[in-house]
């Protein structure tokens, strides 16, 4: 490769070697392949360490997230009762149902607890295929630009894994049960009848969440250098 460019240096230059000297063209050429190859280990160096941010986001953010209480003891994160459910647990509470609707909520979080354990793979995959131009783009983006290519390159992978994950769980957990007995103890004193997809409740706010710690990390790369654990980290995002 070396040799190709050497010679094509000397092509472009467009006159002879004995007007200019056989050395110095020859100096020159060398400079500008040695100028290529630091440009390509400059270009690598840059996707490489974007890669291991990515990824050093993804696993502390899906390890965070799929332990006990990940999402339930996360104020931020936590998954309530679904928009169309809020407005009746007043009523359930009132009539007595408190704990069947304490028991709905902490299923729903478990279950996104329980389906974060398989995204840490998704996510990998989708950071080795990052290519230079989308390294470029992320480091010269926002404070979240990773999470962003992120989300966009593994969120109908991940809805495609969590959903049944998410299902198994609330069933395993019995949070159909719970969900059910709300919902059929509401619809006994109203003629608005609701019944919400549980299941596709659960999986969005569980999506959302997991980018959400995972921006959360990539902002403290960017920012705080003591995140930098490596090398690597620390010369890409130096400023």
């Amino acid at each position: 490769m070396k040799h190709i460019l050497l010679m094509a240096v000397l092509a472009m230059a467009g006159i002879s070697a004995q007007s200019q000297g056989l050395k110095g063209l020859i100096n020159k050429a060398k400079q500008a392949v040695s100028g290529t190859t630091a440009a390509d280990a400059a270009g690598s160096d840059i996707a490489e360490g974007l890669k291991a941010a990515l990824t050093q986001g993804a696993e502390k953010g899906t390890a965070v997230l799929s332990k006990p209480d990940g999402f339930f003891a996360n104020a931020a994160l936590k998954i309530l009762m679904p928009p169309e459910a809020q407005k009746i647990e007043t009523t359930l509470r009132r009539v007595g149902m408190g704990r069947q609707v304490d028991e709905a909520v902490l299923s729903m979080n478990r279950a996104a607890e329980e389906a974060c354990k398989s995204a840490a793979p998704i996510f990998i995959n989708a950071i080795r295929q990052m290519s230079f131009q989308d390294a470029v783009s992320i480091l010269r983006g926002p404070d979240t630009a990773a999470t962003g290519y992120l989300r966009n390159k593994t969120t109908v992978e991940l809805t495609n894994a969590f959903r049944p994950v998410i299902e198994q769980s609330l069933q395993k957990v019995d949070a159909t049960k719970y969900w059910n007995g709300l919902i059929s103890g509401y619809n006994k004193f109203t003629l608005q009848k609701i019944n919400p997809d549980l299941v596709a409740y659960v999986t969005e706010r569980a999506l959302n969440g997991i980018f959400l710690q995972i921006a959360d990390e990539e902002k403290n790369i960017r920012q705080n250098p003591m995140a930098r654990t490596s090398d690597i980290l620390r010369k890409v995002f130096a400023k």
